[in-house]
């Protein structure tokens, strides 16, 4: 069979470079409604620990709702779904630069605690450059927008390496859904003949990608039997560069 040589690779974030699983995401909720609190009694809008507790978790099914649709929406959606949960009037009487501040807090405890890196993942990344690939990064967020979650990849110095970081509360699209990683293609002028899709998830990497004419290549620690067919499989990114090269024989 002819193999057609890979020039563009886009990579998952979380269980790929980072790893950090969505129930852990909870860990930064009482920093986070904490800082509601504060901020909402400074404004007069006081509310209690429990109803914004409360209120944090109503929120969850609302995401829960959309990102089951493959959508996705602003964070600021998310703080506003928490307020609604306490008071349906109170997003209307939040005003706009408490709103802002409200963002800031809800997006921020990431930095405070990140998660752990891959320790291949910057040897990997700088090989791949240095090899003239064109990379770009595709991810789904959880409660962590986009904007942060390239601050604190600038902090592990992998930012740099990525042409381009598409991430999925920016362009309202979730993997699996074939269109964010077509966009992500568009975005570097890659074309989904000559990419390949580096990330952990049988559905939202592997199925995805595939559903998009890309190839994939999975991450994963166990290598069992399973319905999934990636092209290649890796246990961890200090093998990507070799993965990469095989799909070119």
């Amino acid at each position: 069979m002819t193999r057609v040589k890979v020039e563009t690779i886009t990579v998952d974030l979380w269980g790929t470079l980072l790893f950090d699983g969505p129930a852990s995401d909870n860990r930064y909720k009482k920093r986070r409604m904490v800082e509601f609190q504060m901020l909402l009694s400074a404004a007069g809008l006081s509310s209690s620990a429990a109803k914004l507790d409360r209120a944090y978790d109503e929120s969850g099914a609302y995401l829960a709702r959309i990102w089951s649709t493959h959508r996705d929406v602003p964070v600021a959606d998310h703080v506003r779904a928490i307020l609604a949960a306490v008071d349906p009037e109170l997003p209307s009487r939040v005003p706009p630069a408490l709103l802002a501040a409200l963002v800031d807090s809800y997006a921020g405890p990431i930095l405070l605690l990140p998660p752990a890196v891959d320790d291949g993942a910057l040897a990997a990344l700088e090989t791949l450059k240095g090899a003239g690939y064109r990379l770009a990064l595709v991810s789904n967020i959880m409660r962590t927008p986009g904007a942060t979650l390239r601050e604190l990849l600038g902090q592990f110095r992998l930012l740099a390496y990525f042409e381009h970081t598409t991430f999925s509360d920016e362009v309202g699209i979730r993997k699996p859904a074939p269109e964010i990683f077509a966009l992500t293609l568009r975005a570097i002028g890659g074309d989904p003949a000559t990419a390949v899709h580096v990330g952990d998830d049988p559905v939202l990497d592997v199925q995805g990608a595939q559903a998009a004419g890309m190839r994939a290549i999975q991450v994963r620690s166990s290598r069992r039997w399973n319905s999934v067919r990636p092209d290649r499989t890796i246990s961890r990114l200090a093998d990507l560069p070799a993965a990469v090269e095989q799909l070119d024989v």
